[in-house]
């Protein structure tokens, strides 16, 4: 898939685990853990906009695109 999640990446930067996001944003560890693993089909704008204020992030930092070629 050509869409890379990175919130591993900004998490460890943060030094934050996923449990600590989880209750900031109030998204479950499971949704999170699907997200983080580059499993997840899509995002709702306003979780995507909680984690970028819980983790002062833009959506850019979490999510990239690279062609798949």
């Amino acid at each position: 898939m050509a869409i890379i999640v990175n919130l591993d990446v900004v998490l460890a930067q943060r030094k934050l685990k996923l449990k600590d996001l989880s209750e900031q944003v109030e998204i479950s560890m499971q949704n999170l853990s699907i997200l983080k693993s580059g499993k997840a089909k899509a995002i709702r704008f306003s979780t995507l906009n909680a984690i970028c204020k819980a983790l002062q992030c833009t959506p850019g930092d979490l999510i990239e695109y690279r062609d798949d070629e």
